[in-house]
């Protein structure tokens, strides 16, 4: 834990010399007076409304950037009870340590961004992580058990050219600091950089592993939410892969890039997959992708969700070992639109496998076609509002029979998350709302957040 501490430190004394960009300095503060719906500190299994005031002071110079998340929750009473703190804000709770508490009081610590900057780290919430080109790590989220819990995690990335070594780079993140629980990295060459900005210059061979060493940390904890049981014992889980990328066409009408990974989950199972992604006119987004997975492989396996269904995935991959060679071809296609620089963005994807759905009665959410969708309108499009909304949906057609239209329109085996802002001069009125199914309880855990404040 003391390392986690000096790595903080180090970090936040260090990252500011890197912000050399003086310019674009900017600051901005919100305030909040709201509700949340939190478990009973007494008894998690209760849940109850507790008003919250929500202070989000945050500073950027160039590109270094500083969020702060300061939220009191309270209760308001009588007599010995007058004002009640929720404890698990401030106090460690069985199986904290005082880092897994004030830790998270830091929204984020950046410096450049991914894909932009030969360097660039971020430390705090993560809502969107990918290492390669996502077989293994997708869009992964340390940020699902708000608003119960906020989690410390890292982000880095490090390009060779940096330091006029082109032909290197890594990237890594973990999900949270003080536990190190969920562990990743990729490491890439660029064995032909000496040809520069020519076409096989450009081209990268990666090698990625992540590894997650308790599946079941959250597991019956009320700061999370998360239950589960199983006769199994918890033991360190992996998966290993590699790729090959190469942008083909970079350009301001049209860009291109193609690639392959392929990557072995712990049972032995393997996977791959070779596509193409790219923009068209700027603000046209498309990706396709030909995937080949062995039976009971997991795609995606790190995914945005994989903190909520970390223990039933390692349920199944441990009770499940390809019994063969046996290869089943899938596809996905995505297709988005980023519009007015940004202030409109819509993206979707589907993948399923071609032979459609063989065995109705499987737990492989690879077996069964699945739905991705996101809607974004920031604040200008919609004069005062900002709306981010977010549908994803496993198991298409499994509770149908079959019917993957029909089953769409479902909420089981989904996750849903909706936040809706509206900003008056300085006041700000916020809604955070989030609808998951919960394959352990057969229900849905249901979150939500209610705000009113201002912002400068």
């Amino acid at each position: 834990m003391k390392k986690a501490l000096v790595l903080l430190v180090l970090l936040v004394v260090a990252i500011p010399v890197f912000a050399q960009e003086h310019v674009g300095a900017g600051f901005s503060f919100a305030a909040g007076l709201g509700t949340d719906l939190l478990p009973n500190p007494s008894d998690p299994t209760k849940l109850e409304s507790w008003s919250k005031l929500a202070l989000q002071p945050e500073f950027s110079i160039g590109k270094f950037g500083i969020g702060l998340d300061l939220m009191l929750r309270f209760k308001l009473g009588t007599g010995a009870s007058a004002f009640q703190v929720y404890e698990p804000d401030w106090i460690p709770q069985a199986g904290q340590t005082i880092f897994d508490v004030y830790l998270p009081k830091i929204l984020y610590i950046r410096y450049g961004y991914q894909w932009e900057d030969p360097f660039y780290i971020k430390m705090g919430s993560i809502s969107d992580f990918t290492l390669g080109n996502g077989l293994i790590v997708d869009n992964y989220s340390n940020m699902r058990f708000l608003p119960r819990r906020r989690m410390f995690g890292m982000q880095l990335g490090v390009d060779g050219s940096l330091f006029g070594v082109p032909y290197v780079g890594i990237e890594a993140l973990t999900g949270n600091v003080t536990k190190l629980d969920v562990i990743g990295g990729r490491v890439y060459v660029r064995p032909l950089a000496f040809m520069g900005k020519s076409l096989l210059g450009k081209l990268q061979v990666g090698a990625i592993g992540v590894y997650d060493r308790d599946p079941y940390l959250y597991v019956d904890d009320a700061a999370y939410g998360t239950s589960y049981t199983s006769t199994l014992p918890s033991e360190p889980l992996y998966v290993v892969g590699a790729d090959i990328t190469l942008p083909v066409i970079q350009s301001d009408v049209f860009s291109l890039t193609t690639f392959a990974e392929g990557a072995r989950e712990m049972n032995n199972a393997m996977g791959a997959i070779a596509g193409i992604r790219g923009r068209v006119v700027h603000f046209i987004l498309y990706g396709a992708q030909f995937r080949y997975f062995q039976d009971d492989f997991i795609p995606s396996y790190f995914d945005a969700n994989y903190d909520l269904y970390r223990a039933d995935r390692f349920v199944y991959i441990k009770t499940h070992t390809p019994a063969g060679t046996n290869f089943n071809p899938s596809w996905l296609a995505s297709l988005g639109f980023d519009l007015f620089k940004s202030s409109l963005t819509f993206k979707v994807a589907l993948d399923a496998p071609f032979a459609w759905i063989q065995d109705i009665t499987s737990d492989n959410s690879a077996d069964f076609p699945h739905l991705l969708g996101s809607l974004k309108l920031a604040r200008g499009l919609i004069p005062n509002v900002d709306i981010a909304a977010r549908y994803e949906k496993f198991f298409l057609g499994k509770k149908t029979g079959g019917n993957v239209w029909r089953d769409i329109i479902s909420l089981r085996d989904a996750s849903i998350g909706v936040t809706v802002s509206y900003k008056a001069g300085t006041a700000l009125v916020s809604m955070d709302y989030a609808y998951t199914w919960n394959p352990t309880k057969n229900n849905f855990d249901v979150v939500s957040s209610l705000s009113v404040g201002f912002e400068l």
